[in-house]
């Protein structure tokens, strides 16, 4: 069963070392019985067009200059993509139909569309030669067998079955795109880069989970990221605004490429083969994506008006010329935007029914949300009058203005419109639950931070939670007054109606911060995950969660291009997870962690001399708020064990809690009953430490609460929490109290391990960590 569609465009196609590149794409991104569709490689559609005119032209020299020029280029793929005793059968089949087209072209039988579809064919037989040569199951196929049109129109009943009976074994298929057949078996052409329609349209017919549309850039972006730097891409874009610009000549999708996709759940993705490990662009349906705004310029364009326009006639004439048309109605009359190489085929097949209006104009075309139309137009105007870029022609739609000119947008012109109408900061949502001492602190550093962030981001807190208590504000909280609009504006909420308020903020991307330490709330991470939330904690629930349930996040958060940063649910501010993840990204291998994870079982092993019962450092922590309100919480271990699961995790070892051994730093007796029963009973806690710091000491040591996880040769993992016995001059041993020390070893920091050290709790400090997480998200999202 097809499972994903892949296009590959001529571009990612032009040489022999991009069709090894598209080779280890589809090897990375696809699975037996998915289809790709390919267009013919690099320039060579435009070559036949070229030949196709020459003989028309009846130009014999032209015609054997060209076809030589088509036959090199071919003959010059075949011999750097296979060794020699592959490339006969290759080379001998594309003779045989250059010997063809020679001999069409000598009778004066030449057709065009079974020419242009040489293209393709050569493309398609070529990549399935090249996947079968690395020992993927592949095969080519001519969409001619499967595609079929009658008066025009495609038979869409019959396409589908043939498709479900020709693409139904195990195998990769390598499909033309671009053209089709009648029902007299005549070749047609489904416009020019009818590719991605074909991609589409297979999509629809096979009931694909999705579409690739691989190009030579990377998704959609606000204007041409390669005239504007600052080019914003987006993440997601309606299908109707994709639609828009496809119409308007926009070169990353193309016109019918989404009308097969109308009524169906099929995901479309724009992504670049030249840069596969990037996320792409995600088309959506209307309403699953907030309209965004785009500058796209047009090349050389001629404005023709047109009487008495036919119903069909655009695509007609669009199909003639093999490029997008668009057509718009102004006052009344019909206009047509037609590429200036194209003008004098659209005229003779409108003879006595159009005017050329204006000639060789150059220009642009601003598309944003309806409202947004009327100002943007002013301040178009008002750039383009201060730049002195004369005018020609305006035209405004709905969702779209027309600005025609004389002179070209130069990047510098275009980068000022995109500064004006469009870059005024992407748009993150922030949801923050939890306003206990950590949460207020980073409440009050967060207008310092936004400020920061702005140039980047529109960034506004929108909602604060607190236990079954939430302001919700989509247009944005003033956080400097937070407290004032929480006491006059929190009210009771639902976990139902939390997700509803979310799943309605119509924002570009948004991002949960858990402050909480609610293993319920943690619960809610997959819900926030399906409203396309990003998620940032200090909450250590979720991270230690049953593997399968973390697992199944993981893969939902993966599948939505969301990110995931907990930095501080480790080691508070300190950077741990950063360099484990950097460690791991350089090509290192971590084999053992070991340290002191928790501030106050720092400051308590560290401070005890001897001179003070364990027990009264114990109750002096408490009354220092270094401690849970039981201290037995701290004592017990269990937030250490936590923590060295989430770094075994952050390592990609499978465990589970249980699997980390756990040793108290109290006899299991005291675990048991109130804390007046413990309190009565400390002298009892005082001997088990005692007893243990006086081992020590006999042993040249000194008494330390550590957690230790080592991998050993063979990859079998142990991870233990527990009282252990340091030597004096270590690390760990002289540690300052209250502080967190992690004591990494690796491949490459074998003999001298890397440490990271500092405060390890204290609100100032974790606050700066999620600030810290905050500001790599908007990073990342850049």
């Amino acid at each position: 069963m097809t499972k994903a569609v892949h296009k590959f465009g001529g571009s990612s196609l032009s040489s022999a070392a991009r069709y090894q590149a598209v080779a280890n794409i589809i090897i990375g991104h696809c699975q037996s019985g998915d289809c790709i569709v390919v267009s013919a490689a690099g320039k060579t559609t435009n070559t036949l067009v070229a030949l196709w005119q020459s003989y028309q032209q009846q130009d014999e020299r032209a015609f054997s200059d060209i076809l030589l020029q088509v036959e090199n280029h071919q003959l010059q793929l075949i011999s750097e993509l296979f060794p020699t005793a592959q490339q006969s059968p290759l080379t001998a089949e594309l003779r045989d139909e250059l010997s063809s087209i020679a001999r069409q072209a000598q009778l004066r039988q030449l057709q065009e569309a079974p020419l242009l579809a040489y293209g393709e064919i050569w493309s398609a037989r070529l990549l399935a030669a090249l996947l079968n040569t690395l020992n993927i199951a592949a095969q080519d196929v001519d969409a001619r067998t499967l595609f079929t049109q009658h008066q025009g129109q495609l038979m869409h009943s019959l396409n589908r079955s043939a498709c479900h009976q020709a693409l139904a074994q195990d195998k990769i298929y390598v499909v033309t795109g671009f053209i089709a057949a009648d029902s007299e078996g005549n070749t047609v052409t489904l416009g020019r880069n009818g590719s991605d329609y074909s991609a589409t349209l297979l999509a629809s017919y096979l009931d694909a989970a999705s579409v690739s549309i691989w190009t030579d850039t990377p998704g959609v972006f606000s204007t041409d990221p390669r005239k504007v730097g600052n080019a914003i891409k987006y993440s997601k874009v309606c299908r109707a605004q994709a639609n828009l610009l496809a119409r308007l000549g926009n070169p990353v999708l193309h016109a019918k490429t989404l009308s097969p996709l109308k009524e169906t759940a099929i995901k479309l993705q724009v992504r670049s083969s030249f840069e596969p490990d990037v996320q792409g662009t995600e088309v959506v349906k209307q309403g699953y994506s907030k309209e965004k705004r785009f500058v796209t310029t047009f090349g050389e364009l001629d404005l023709l008006r047109v009487d008495t326009l036919v119903s069909g006639e655009v695509g007609a004439l669009s199909q003639l010329i093999q490029h997008g048309i668009h057509h718009f109605n102004q006052n009344g009359e019909d206009y047509l935007l037609v590429p200036s190489e194209f003008t004098h085929q659209v005229v003779l097949r409108l003879s006595g029914r159009v005017t050329i209006v204006e000639s060789h104009l150059r220009g642009f075309a601003v598309v944003a949300p309806c409202p947004d139309i009327a100002p943007l137009v002013r301040q178009a105007q008002a750039v383009l009058d201060e730049q002195a870029v004369v005018v020609r022609f305006t035209h405004s739609a709905t969702e779209y203005a027309l600005f025609l000119t004389d002179q070209a947008i130069d990047s510098d012109v275009l980068a000022i419109l995109h500064d004006k109408l469009v870059n005024k900061g992407r748009e993150l949502a922030v949801i923050i639950a939890g306003l206990g001492n950590v949460g207020e602190v980073f409440l009050n550093q967060c207008q310092q931070q936004i400020a920061r962030l702005q140039s980047q981001f529109d960034l506004k807190v929108v909602a604060l939670l607190r236990s079954q208590e939430m302001v919700f504000c989509p247009s944005g909280l003033s956080v400097s007054q937070w407290q004032q609009q929480w006491q006059s504006e929190a009210q009771s909420y639902s976990h139902a109606e939390l997700l509803d308020r979310i799943s309605e903020l119509d924002y570009e991307h948004k991002v949960v911060i858990d402050i909480t330490a609610s293993e319920t709330f943690s619960q809610l991470y997959p819900d926030f995950a399906a409203h396309d939330c990003h998620l940032i904690s200090a909450n250590k629930y979720a991270g230690t969660a049953a593997h399968d349930w973390y697992h199944a996040l993981r893969t939902q958060l993966q599948e939505r291009n969301l990110l995931w940063r907990y930095n501080t649910s480790v080691g508070a501010g300190l950077p741990v997870n950063f360099a484990l993840t950097d460690l791991q990204n350089s090509g290192d291998r971590v084999v053992r962690i070991e340290g002191v994870f928790s501030g106050t079982l720092s400051w308590l092993c560290s401070s005890f001399d001897g001179e003070r019962p364990f027990s009264e450092l114990v109750l002096a922590a408490q009354d220092m708020g270094y401690t849970e309100p039981d201290p037995r919480e701290d004592l017990s271990g269990r937030d250490m064990q936590r923590k060295l699961l989430i770094l075994a995790r952050e390592l990609g070892l499978q465990l589970e809690l249980d699997d980390i051994e756990l040793e108290a730093l109290m006899p299991a007796s005291l675990a048991q009953g109130s804390w007046e029963s413990f309190l009565a009973r400390k002298d009892e806690l005082d001997m088990f430490y005692q007893q243990r710091a006086e081992a020590a000491q006999a042993q040249g040591k000194v008494l330390r609460y550590t957690g230790a996880l080592e991998i050993d040769a063979a990859g079998k993992v142990h991870a233990k929490v527990g009282i252990a016995q340091v030597a004096q001059g270590s690390a760990i041993a002289n540690l300052t109290p209250g502080d967190n020390i992690f004591v990494i070893t690796t491949g490459w920091y074998e003999q001298n391990p890397l440490v990271i050290q500092g405060p390890g709790a204290g609100k100032e400090v974790t606050a700066a960590g999620i600030h810290s997480d905050l500001y790599w998200l908007t990073q990342q999202l850049r």
